[in-house]
């Protein structure tokens, strides 16, 4: 890979890290969203799990864990077996496909978080609504690299507290990084390898983003900061799926 591309990688996932530093979430899904109108989905997937999995794991630390597998090991069974064994489209397929369902997709979750819709209760069913919350969002993963919805809806559904929330943002979506690990590991094994040098980049430029996220955190508010992202997602997805008709 060339220094443009190189200098091109660095920039994204710092933006993708401070976005996740200040909302607390939203890399894998800034980070593809931007490397995807330059690069084919799955390499950018590839180049997008080692941050967001080492980004991921401190926000996994917390009190709640036990509680939270007792709720949301419905939801995490669906999404890892489906992200694994999805016998639908596959992030290795068809660049032009990839490219419309990310742009799709991303179109989805800007709306959502710009329009806010309240979801039901869903009560006893709570298990069942999260194993299907989970199906989906396994399927998606799989297809897409991405792995928001209807994952984070779900989740801001259940009205957990804001610490619960972020750890289980953070368990989830590291469960959802290894299970498309797992899933590349086909797509590696065809042929296409992972950059070395780009994934280090993207690495360490995450980190830096990161840190400097959570430093200027306590100075923005986050609603205004959480719709301008929604509304970028979505112009983002806009252009991926015009370019991919």
């Amino acid at each position: 890979m060339d220094i443009q591309f190189l200098v091109i990688c660095g920039a994204i996932f710092i933006i993708a890290g401070v976005v996740k530093g200040i909302s607390g979430m939203g890399l894998p899904t800034v980070s593809m969203a931007l490397l995807g109108l330059i690069m084919p989905p799955a390499e950018a997937a590839m180049l997008m799990l080692l941050p967001s999995l080492l980004t991921n794991l401190a926000q996994c630390s917390g009190q709640y864990w036990r509680s939270l597998c007792l709720r949301l090991w419905p939801m995490w069974t669906g999404l890892i077996l489906l992200a694994i064994f999805s016998p639908l489209a596959d992030i290795g397929g068809s660049d032009k496909h990839v490219r419309l369902l990310l742009g799709m997709v991303l179109v989805a979750y800007g709306l959502w978080g710009i329009v806010k819709p309240v979801l039901p209760e869903f009560g006893r069913y709570v298990h069942l609504a999260g194993f299907f919350a989970g199906v989906l969002s396994g399927i998606l993963t799989a297809a897409t690299g991405v792995f928001v919805i209807p994952l984070v809806p779900y989740l801001q559904s259940l009205k957990l507290a804001k610490d619960e929330l972020i750890q289980a943002l953070g368990l989830s979506f590291m469960l959802a990084t290894i299970a498309l690990s797992i899933r590349l590991g086909s797509v590696e094994s065809a042929g296409l390898k992972p950059d070395l040098v780009a994934q280090l980049i993207a690495l360490v430029s995450a980190c830096v983003g990161l840190w400097f996220g959570s430093a200027v955190r306590s100075h923005m508010r986050p609603t205004q900061f959480q719709r301008a992202l929604y509304i970028i997602l979505l112009f983002l997805g806009i252009v991926m799926v015009v370019r991919s008709l």
